[in-house]
């Protein structure tokens, strides 16, 4: 049987896949992380990572090792999160965070209707930028984020929230005045890209490399913020694809949202690191299910404002 301390160094090292930053991470020497992995590697017989000065990749066995294992320690670790929840009721602390002041009112009424059932747990709210929701939920600051589906390598909840779909243009571009217009005028404008730290299948969904017909997509210059993207766009670099509420929380002049017809709705709802799962949690997850039961039907579409 592997004890913990060769498991988690295991399979930080599968992840980061160097020494250096494995150690940073366990809070241990470099020495340590190899002293483990030898002693591991002897007791399987086997190499399990190809170490060279600059590389270092797991082995065919390393690989299939670590596939098998990191399901069984995550289940093991909630195990253990569940145990001590229940043994000492719903207490402790909850840290939940927003993206954008579209999903603020979700996560209050979340908020207030979890302290009511659950008043001996605090929770903390805080508001996250595009750069730092994956971050915040891996080193541990952040335990729920409120966010746009999909969102990968995440546990997510049901969707909390929907939205339709428009498409942002600046206010004298060609399409300013269309009444709506198909996905496939994207293949025909550059379209302004997210940062490269947001979530793959995030930006596959918001700006994908191709039209539904297969027609490539021109990729436009990145903004860091959702903001900045947005200022990209009203002056004319590109366009982009938002949900329609951007009209009511990001209102500019300079600006237009023209409806996309064949599009499907954005769902937004809680996402969370699946190994950091426990009651707590899980019922903060049932109080937003429950306390937004009726906020997360596609709105109607929002009245255009006049292009005067």
């Amino acid at each position: 049987m592997l004890e913990r301390h060769e498991l988690e160094t295991f399979l930080t090292l599968s992840e980061e896949l160097h020494f250096g930053r494995t150690a940073a991470r366990l809070r241990v020497t470099t020495g340590r992380v190899s002293h483990v992995i030898k002693k591991l590697e002897r007791r399987i017989g086997a190499p399990l990572f190809h170490r060279t000065s600059r590389v270092v990749r797991p082995t065919p066995v390393g690989q299939r090792l670590a596939a098998d294992l990191a399901p069984l320690v995550s289940e093991m670790t909630a195990a253990v999160h569940r145990a001590i929840d229940a043994g000492r009721g719903l207490t402790g602390q909850l840290r939940v965070a927003y993206l954008g002041e579209l999903t603020a009112p979700v996560l209050r009424r979340a908020v207030t209707l979890f302290t009511e059932r659950h008043p001996d747990c605090r929770v903390e709210v805080h508001e996250l930028q595009l750069a730092n929701t994956r971050a915040s939920l891996l080193d541990g600051s952040i335990d729920l984020l409120i966010a746009s589906f999909p969102f990968d390598g995440m546990a997510c909840g049901p969707p909390l929230l929907h939205e339709r779909r428009v498409l942002a243009v600046a206010a004298d571009h060609p399409l300013a005045r269309e009444e709506s217009v198909s996905l496939e005028v994207l293949a025909d404008h550059p379209v302004v890209q997210y940062p490269a730290v947001t979530s793959t299948e995030f930006k596959r969904d918001r700006t994908p490399d191709r039209t539904p017909a297969g027609r490539p997509v021109p990729k436009g210059p990145a903004g860091n913020t959702f903001s900045e993207m947005l200022s990209l766009v009203a002056m004319g670099r590109g366009v982009l694809p938002v949900g329609e509420q951007s009209r009511a929380y990001h209102p500019n002049p300079d600006l237009r949202y023209v409806p996309i017809r064949d599009a499907p709705p954005i769902a937004r709802g809680l996402v969370w690191l699946a190994s950091n799962t426990n009651a707590r949690l899980q019922e903060f997850v049932r109080a937003a299910t429950d306390a937004n039961a009726h906020s997360h039907s596609p709105r109607t579409s929002a009245p255009r404002p006049p292009d005067t």
